[in-house]
């Protein structure tokens, strides 16, 4: 099986002063707004690496969600925050770093059994293979 999923960017300008728009297959994102200040600056608008957390996150909790049903396990809620750290490195700027924070309440699970389901979660989403030259923490805590 093989599925392929779109986005796009669109721009206009210069680094500083240029104005760019994201939009995404499904129509979750259309035409929304990024730039240099959203980036680096803090205005309104997003950033690629808040869409990579996004997807990190999304991809983790999923993947989480399955290992848990194969443990015999269901989580009542789950809730897991990807912060994506971009420094500036001898060539330019990296993502240097990706730590995901997940709290869940998982009836069944005591917090030993949670971690090692996350860790292995951790490890096999797809968004944390594609991201494997970045190094990836967790933190794991129950509700």
């Amino acid at each position: 099986m093989q599925i392929n999923r779109t986005g796009q960017a669109k721009w206009a300008g210069g680094l500083k002063d240029g104005k760019g728009q994201i939009s995404t297959q499904s129509g979750a994102l259309k035409d929304y707004p990024y730039g240099f200040a959203a980036r680096f600056e803090g205005v309104a608008g997003t950033n690629p690496e808040e869409l990579i957390g996004a997807a990190h996150a999304g991809c983790f909790t999923m993947a989480l969600s399955l290992i848990l049903g194969e443990a015999g396990l269901t989580a009542e809620s789950m809730e897991t925050t990807a912060k994506v750290t971009l420094e500036s490195v001898a060539d330019g700027f990296a993502i240097t770093a990706i730590h995901l924070s997940l709290k869940g309440r998982v009836p069944g699970a005591d917090l030993a059994k949670f971690t090692e389901l996350a860790n292995k979660a951790k490890a096999g989403c797809p968004v944390s293979k594609a991201l494997g030259a970045v190094p990836i923490t967790l933190d794991v805590g129950l509700a």
